[in-house]
């Protein structure tokens, strides 16, 4: 059946994005129905939202034929996800103080369906006192809050604040419609963000990204990672309530809120600042760790020799982060190892789990986009056998692991 999003788009500068948003959604299959704020029909128009979503856009509070059905409860109830972008501090505040003054509001009150909002706005409105108050108020009311990004506004001021990219969104989204609802008596699931599956005093570390072994000061040696997978561990491990540290390779992505990241280099400068995290309840090695470094790097920049021969390279192989945890004296509880392979997938990550020590090894196939993409398809392979699951956003993936980590985890023994 095909997933329905009810598109909130309120009155800011990015609301012209909320197009593109809507592209991005029907491309991958789902049934988008928007409603304007007032405001927002100053940057976008009816016409324009109802062309891509192929529906009728709603703004009218008192629209004679759709109140006669009592348009406002049948909105709010028909979407399997109510999103708004962009987010206004204005409708912010209106949220998270039950004002239900217009089309938009009274809907979003009268909602019993999941809500993110994904805020855009001026950095120092971001960063008033007033819209931290309510953002708290909204994440304890159970919304959905994607981070904004940073960059330059269109006021020409530079910070957090700017409405984070359609395609970043629309993983999100996908991610939210794939996670089981707690209350959804036929999932089977509970929700990894309800009380039964909390991670609420848990230290989680998550390493991400590759290492890059210098073999002179411009040239390294490196396995290919984005570290979009980790980051997004190390994203909803923080929703789940956990202290969340994360060891991050030389990778350009923004930090997650209210995560703790160490950026290093190479392998060895890994180990150190994974072991420094420790103790830790559970600790998901997803970075790609080159396995090899030169014996003596040089100082100066290896010239040609001018006869088409390589210069030799002695190479050592570097520890092994995972394994090394798996016997440590501060061993986590639980222990997630990641392995990317080509071929017989399921084989060398079993062979793999009992050779590193490891609890659980989370196994995808790397032979196509994985690397750098925007979707996983994974395996975790235990001792209890493999549990296959379908191809996923990674930020969706990242939710389903972290609700198995919570659950693998509770209740505390301590």
């Amino acid at each position: 059946m095909t997933k329905r999003i009810l598109l909130i788009v309120s009155g800011g500068i990015a609301a012209y994005k909320s197009l593109e948003l809507v592209r991005l959604l029907r491309k991958r299959g789902l049934a988008v129905r928007a409603v304007l704020t007032e405001s927002a029909e100053k940057f976008v128009t009816p016409l324009s939202l109802g062309v891509l979503t192929e529906d009728h856009v709603y703004g009218d509070m008192f629209d004679l034929k759709e109140e006669r059905e009592i348009g406002h409860i049948q909105l709010s109830r028909q979407a399997d996800l109510v999103v708004v972008a962009p987010a206004t501090a204005n409708i912010l505040a209106k949220m998270a103080s039950g004002i239900a003054d217009d089309l938009a509001t009274t809907l979003l009150l009268a909602t019993d369906k999941t809500v993110l909002v994904v805020p855009a706005m001026n950095v120092r409105m971001w960063h008033h006192a007033a819209t931290q108050r309510n953002i708290a108020r909204l994440h304890a009311d159970g919304v959905h809050v994607m981070e904004p990004d940073s960059g330059e506004m269109a006021c020409g001021e530079f910070g957090k604040g700017r409405l984070p990219d359609p395609e970043a969104i629309a993983g999100r989204v996908e991610a939210l419609l794939a996670r089981p609802r707690a209350d959804d008596p036929l999932s089977g699931q509970p929700d990894f963000e309800g009380p039964d599956a909390s991670l609420a005093g848990r230290h989680v570390l998550v390493t991400a990204g590759p290492t890059h072994e210098p073999i002179d000061p411009v040239r390294y040696i490196a396995n290919r990672s984005s570290g979009k997978q980790g980051f997004a561990i190390a994203a909803a491990a923080v929703r789940a309530g956990a202290r969340v540290t994360l060891v991050a390779g030389p990778v350009h992505l923004p930090t997650p809120a209210g995560v703790a990241r160490v950026d290093v280099q190479t392998a060895r400068e890994m180990l150190a600042a994974v072991e420094a995290a420790l103790p830790a309840d559970a600790a998901i090695m997803v970075a790609a760790v080159a396995d090899w470094r030169t014996a003596d790097a040089s100082g100066q920049k290896i010239k040609k020799d001018g006869l088409g021969k390589p210069t030799p390279l002695s190479l050592v192989e570097n520890p092994d982060i995972l394994a090394t945890l798996g016997k440590h004296e501060k061993r986590p509880a639980l222990l997630v190892g990641f392995a990317a392979e080509t071929e017989k997938v399921a084989e060398h990550a079993q062979s793999k789990l009992t050779r590193k020590g490891a609890d659980w090894i989370v196994a995808n196939d790397v032979s196509g986009d994985v690397m750098g993409g925007e979707r996983n398809s994974v395996h975790i392979i235990s001792s209890t056998g493999i549990e296959s699951w379908e191809d996923l956003p990674k930020d969706a993936v990242a939710s389903r692991l972290i609700e198995k980590v919570a659950h693998a985890l509770s209740p505390r023994t301590d």
